[in-house]
């Protein structure tokens, strides 16, 4: 089945639940193995938000909204665990026309009345408030509304970064992009991705963050956890350490990141770029890592 707008497939995953396909980018939002339970797993778990909850208010940073899974399944927890915690949602997403078809979709139809008030509105005003939760999701790319993020002095509990892969959406994982991002994670936050390429982690290093492995969820690959190192390195390194092939790979030249200078190059001129970096790089080539430990 076929949405009407942007063309999203709506297909099954398997704990149940519904994501979309993009033609786009091609590739889905979300795996095989449950949009739901990689949203819990992959976001609301590691960022720790149940534990935030007792402390009475949580701040929250969805880049790439999608759908808005991630931001219901941490306000599920958050709110399970105290039912009076003051959460406040800030979603960066470049079409409207994704959460949107959420709604006209029913995917959230069992999610009860409560959640689907909130996703709906966020989709369709873009805004949400009551005693409970202030939300507002910022349309364009995200390359712009992270600096007005930013210049706001707005500081995340937990931030979620979920755009489409590197290859696909190169622009939301370069250093520059990250840098911003990172400056708006507070000093005892938790930044969770599903991504673990080496690229990407060494934009968070760059970034001065710390980082950690976090548990396979629908692959066979790692996501990634980071903080800020003076306040919260032992936890990362104790709980999530980096396995001897993860720290390898951080040599190779799979490590070298994307750049975006001014944070405006299209996709292709950052791959171009990158690509131009690693053929000049005296880094081990990545192939040979890829023999050493498969």
């Amino acid at each position: 089945m076929i949405s009407e707008q942007d063309n999203l497939i709506i297909h099954p995953t398997q704990d149940g639940s519904f994501t979309f396909f993009s033609q786009k980018f091609n590739e889905a939002f979300h795996s095989n193995y449950g949009a739901k339970q990689e949203s819990y797993q992959k976001f609301a778990q590691p960022t720790q938000v149940q534990a935030l909850a007792k402390t009475g208010r949580v701040r929250i940073l969805d880049i790439c909204y999608g759908l808005g899974y991630n931001t219901a399944a941490a306000l599920a927890v958050i709110w399970q665990e105290n039912p009076d915690c003051v959460v406040e949602v800030i979603g960066l997403e470049i079409n409207s026309e994704v959460p949107q078809a959420a709604i006209n979709q029913n995917i959230f139809n069992d999610w009860g009345d409560r959640y689907i008030q909130i996703l709906a509105a966020l989709a369709f005003n873009n805004y949400y408030h009551d005693d409970c939760v202030q939300a507002k999701l910022l349309i364009g790319d995200g390359r712009t509304t992270i600096q007005k993020i930013r210049q706001s002095g707005f500081l995340a509990d937990a931030i979620f970064l979920d755009p489409f892969s590197p290859p696909q959406c190169p622009q939301l994982w370069t250093i520059e992009f990250i840098h911003n991002v990172v400056l708006c994670l507070s000093q005892s936050g938790l930044l969770a991705t599903y991504s673990c390429a080496a690229a990407v982690r060494t934009a968070l290093l760059t970034a001065g963050l710390v980082i950690g492995s976090t548990t396979p969820v629908g692959r066979r690959t790692p996501g990634t956890i980071a903080a800020h190192s003076r306040y919260i390195e032992q936890e990362i390194t104790d709980n999530y350490p980096l396995s001897p092939a993860e720290i390898e790979h951080l040599n190779t030249r799979a490590a070298i990141p994307y750049r975006d200078p001014q944070l405006s190059d299209s996709a292709e001129i950052i791959i171009e770029r990158r690509q131009q970096e690693q053929q000049k790089s005296t880094l081990e080539p990545t192939s040979q890592w890829r023999k050493r430990w498969n």
